[in-house]
């Protein structure tokens, strides 16, 4: 496996995708690992001698291992890059339609 405990990796698909995290834990049998703040779920717990007044805990579920992918300082500069251009592309696609739209208001003025 590729993924190790402290690395920071972001998930690929499911209801969490995009969400960046920490590995807490990896579970090497089942394929899964465990990252901090992301897949949180209830769990409804009894009570106990370690948890006196029981009650509803927010817990994070393990993830598929295939779901998640290393960030690398790499990795976050190429995203950078990627998003200038298409800041880029937005703001040229912006100044065509202006230019068109004043085009036509002037032809049918000039008529």
């Amino acid at each position: 496996m590729k993924i190790k405990v402290g690395d920071n990796v972001r998930v690929i698909t499911g209801t969490n995708k995009g969400k960046e995290g920490k590995v807490l834990k990896i579970f090497r049998k089942d394929n899964r690992v465990v990252i901090d703040g992301i897949n949180i779920v209830k769990k409804h717990v009894k009570p106990n001698r370690t948890n006196e007044t029981g009650g509803i805990l927010e817990v994070e579920a393990p993830i598929h291992i295939s779901n998640v992918k290393v960030l690398t300082k790499e990795v976050k500069k190429e995203e950078k890059v990627k998003a200038k251009e298409v800041k880029k592309e937005e703001k040229a696609k912006a100044k065509k339609t202006t230019k068109k739209a004043s085009t036509k208001k002037e032809t049918k003025e000039s008529k």
